[in-house]
């Protein structure tokens, strides 16, 4: 085994934020579906346990222009640090006796959560940036997948975790057994967590959160309707479908959603290898929108086979199987392009201003997954989905054939 002083002082630092943000990761993917769960349990309508999100996704996208600022004046590792001791706040904020968990409790518990996560984010995925050489594109696209997708992958055990811990120790139980979990993991960081990584050589004035890249905005729009096309169905409408149409427990629920996301982390890590990396092949313009245009026609099959098949459990689980892969691709070509595209001092400030979108995205998908959902029925989010994912496409069109050079 290599032992930690034999790496560089850089790689080591690097380790240690990617360990801190798989932790969070598995907290943050069991408080999310401990929160659907327990609620839908208490009687909460869809659209009511979609609302309990809104300030998650809401803070997502303050947090992303805000924190990318702050990752660029105080350093990737200040960052992380804080993202964590939110989420601990986040989750002692559930310990409270049942009379005191309203929904604008939960709501503001989900904003810490929400600021939390997307100041770790941040912080992982801009620390990629400093460590490759800008001439090693295919290395670059290669560790932002591998962290991406191990961090979905843990996101989907952290589903199955909170569907266990419910049915094991009950809603305050799970949220103060994983509050001490990150505890430690949070002194930790603290200890080890010693260089200023991230910080801009020049201090960014805060007139620079927005980006001012024609590419990066592109991509960000793009991005807002890929991750609003996945999260109309699968924040709400699914694990609600799942539970009350088709009558799987907790469990069973959480479960089928966990294997989900590791399968799509799975995937999504291997994405150089599909795309074209060992042909020397890098993604552009050209491979985001043939992926979308793919992605697109699997939610409105799903829709149509949910319509008109009897076997709705077959047509549902094979169908988003399907979606996973498809999405996995799609995602991490996403998270390549953004890494390469953004400027390396204060790359934060870029993977910020993109990753806002991709908050924007998922509180307009959690939103409408509630909403369409009570109203219409999955069928519909699945319709919504299709369309959103066909906005991404088009809008892609308008990324530049080749990669810009950086400045």
């Amino acid at each position: 085994m290599i032992r930690l002083r034999h790496l560089s002082a850089g790689v080591r630092q690097y380790l240690v934020v990617t360990g801190n943000y798989w932790a969070f990761t598995l907290t943050d993917g069991a408080l999310r579906m401990l929160v659907v769960l327990h609620f839908h349990s208490l009687g909460y309508s869809p659209l009511q346990i979609a609302l309990l999100f809104v300030f998650y996704e809401f803070f997502g996208i303050v947090t992303n222009l805000v924190g990318g600022w702050l990752g660029a004046r105080l350093g990737l590792n200040t960052t992380m640090n804080l993202g964590l001791g939110l989420q601990i706040i986040a989750l002692t904020m559930l310990l409270v006796p049942d009379v005191w968990l309203t929904v604008p409790w939960v709501m503001a518990a989900q904003a810490l959560s929400g600021i939390a996560k997307d100041l770790n984010k941040m912080s992982a995925k801009s620390s990629i940036k400093l460590l490759v050489p800008n001439d090693q594109q295919s290395q670059l696209y290669h560790w932002v997948a591998l962290l991406t997708g191990s961090k979905n992958a843990l996101k989907g055990v952290g589903f199955f975790v909170g569907g266990a811990l419910l049915a094991w120790l009950g809603f305050r139980g799970a949220a103060g057994a994983m509050a001490i979990a990150l505890a430690l993991v949070f002194a930790l960081s603290l200890r080890l967590l010693t260089q200023d990584l991230g910080k801009a050589k020049n201090k960014p004035k805060f007139s620079r959160l927005f980006s001012k890249s024609p590419s990066i905005n592109v991509l960000s729009a793009a991005r807002l309707f890929l991750f609003g096309a996945r999260d109309v169905w699968f924040v709400v409408a699914l694990p609600v479908f799942l539970s009350q149409v088709l009558g799987w427990p907790h469990v069973q629920v959480g479960s089928f959603m966990a294997l989900w996301v590791i399968g799509y982390g799975v995937v999504q890590s291997q994405a150089p290898h599909i795309t074209g990396k060992r042909s020397g092949r890098m993604p552009g313009r050209n491979s985001v929108i043939a992926w979308a245009l793919f992605l697109a026609i699997i939610p409105a099959g799903i829709a149509i086979g949910l319509m008109t098949m009897d076997n709705v459990t077959t047509v549902l689980v094979g169908g988003l199987l399907v979606f996973g892969v498809l999405f996995a691709v799609n995602s991490s070509l996403h998270s390549y392009l953004i890494v390469s595209f953004a400027d390396a001092d204060g790359v934060s400030l870029d993977v910020g201003f993109y990753y806002m979108a991709n908050a924007a995205g998922r509180l307009i998908g959690t939103v409408l997954s509630g909403w369409l959902y009570q109203a219409y029925g999955l069928e519909m989010c699945l319709w919504v989905s299709a369309g959103f994912v066909a906005l991404a496409a088009l809008i892609s069109v308008g990324l530049p054939i080749v990669r810009e050079p950086q400045t």
